[in-house]
């Protein structure tokens, strides 16, 4: 059994939304018992069927069982549910949903009552380090992801073989039976050459040109991916909102597993000097920011810098109450005053008070150019210590 640092409501209603595989259904079993909770799972086809056809059998189950909380799991597959809960949260003041959903797509395109604050809204995300504890490999990690499914499984074959089922039942479950989109085939072409930007500025008219379709459709591709928890979009630093909103964000797989296998590179090994590693480092780190931040409820504003030099600082966190600070990711396990220099440069001429850190797999703490170079781990524990 894994601890998670998700920590959830155990009286409010609540939404927990986060991909297929991340553990949500696992947790809440393991939460809330199931001798005082109704349980209705819509990935089951009986249960779909039966509260697609008549909505209102919910209410009747609560009033007959008068159970202490309802879990709805995969709550996207019947929208109109909403109604139901809500009606039941006025009535019975006392009584808990628990609600969980791969995909707001579908609620956000049929306008679907989110319960006007009445929830509470969580994700989950797959496994961070902390949570792996002394289970935590970087190297496993970067090539095959931390679905928590993967912890059962031995071989790199079982591995790459769970993976790419992964990216099939995301295509036929979440896309096609969904009917998010009509024609697959170009989505499926999409999916490989956005594991291929990951980590990269976005170009939509590259793209668009690749794929041999519009601008407007790889961005609803993107914002695809982005509903079903797939994927986050990183923006660009800016004072002005506006401007951010002008500039091109990167895109990072939520997974880097699921990743390796959009674009079929669960058989290439990742050598520790190479380019792909690096990359592979950086997009973890990114991730793992963005989970502790959610998780911890930090409330950083979390982006990336590329000056017009085309200089460019991996994250810059602005924290509520704190100096900014600028982030640089290295996978090097030995770091030099070559390695900081650009971001000292970018520290020293900050229009605000900032911190300036350089996070490597380098064990030794040092301080050059008044750029603090800390190990990955250490970095994190410090950015995050006031949640952890």
């Amino acid at each position: 059994m894994v601890g998670r640092l998700q920590k959830l409501s155990k009286n409010n209603s609540l939404f927990l939304f986060g991909a297929r595989g991340c553990g949500k259904t696992t947790l809440l079993q393991e939460l809330f018992p199931s001798r005082s909770t109704l349980w209705i799972d819509l990935l089951k086809a009986d249960d779909e069927d039966r509260f697609r056809r008549d909505p209102d059998q919910l209410s009747f189950l609560i009033g007959s069982q008068k159970p202490q909380r309802v879990v709805l799991d995969e709550i996207q597959k019947i929208p109109k549910l909403l109604d139901i809960v809500h009606r039941e949260i006025e009535r019975n003041r006392g009584l808990q949903f628990v609600l969980t959903g791969s995909s707001a797509r579908k609620l956000k395109r049929g306008a679907a009552n989110l319960l006007a604050g009445r929830a509470f809204e969580y994700f989950l995300f797959p496994l961070t380090f902390k949570e792996l504890g002394a289970r935590f490999d970087l190297n496993e990690v970067l090539r095959f992801g931390s679905l928590p499914r993967l912890l059962h499984l031995r071989s790199e074959e079982e591995k790459s073989d769970y993976l790419r089922a992964y990216a099939r039942t995301y295509l036929k479950e979440e896309i096609l039976q969904e009917q998010i989109i009509r024609n697959i085939d170009p989505f499926q072409d999409f999916l490989e050459v956005a594991a291929q930007s990951n980590a990269k500025i976005l170009s939509y008219s590259k793209m668009s040109r690749d794929l041999g379709v519009d601008d407007k459709t790889v961005k609803n591709y993107f914002s695809i991916l982005t509903d079903t928890y797939m994927g986050l979009l990183l923006p660009p630093f800016h004072r002005s909102i506006r401007k951010r909103q002008r500039e091109s964000p990167k895109f990072y797989f939520f997974d880097l597993g699921v990743k390796r296998a959009m674009e079929r590179n669960l058989t290439v090994d990742l050598n520790p000097k190479s380019y792909a590693f690096g990359e592979a480092f950086e997009s973890w780190i990114v991730q793992e920011c963005h989970r502790f931040n959610e998780y911890f409820k930090m409330d950083f504003r979390i982006s990336y810098l590329r000056t017009q030099s085309y200089v460019e600082v991996d994250l810059i966190f602005e924290r509520p109450g704190k100096p900014d600070l600028l982030v640089e990711i290295k996978s090097s396990d030995f770091v030099t005053e070559d390695d900081v220099r650009s971001l000292a440069r970018i520290a020293n001429d900050w229009d605000r008070k900032c911190q300036a850190q350089l996070w490597s797999q380098d064990l030794r703490e040092k301080m050059i150019l008044d750029v603090q170079c800390l190990h990955w781990q250490q970095g994190l524990q410090k950015a995050f210590k006031a949640g952890a």
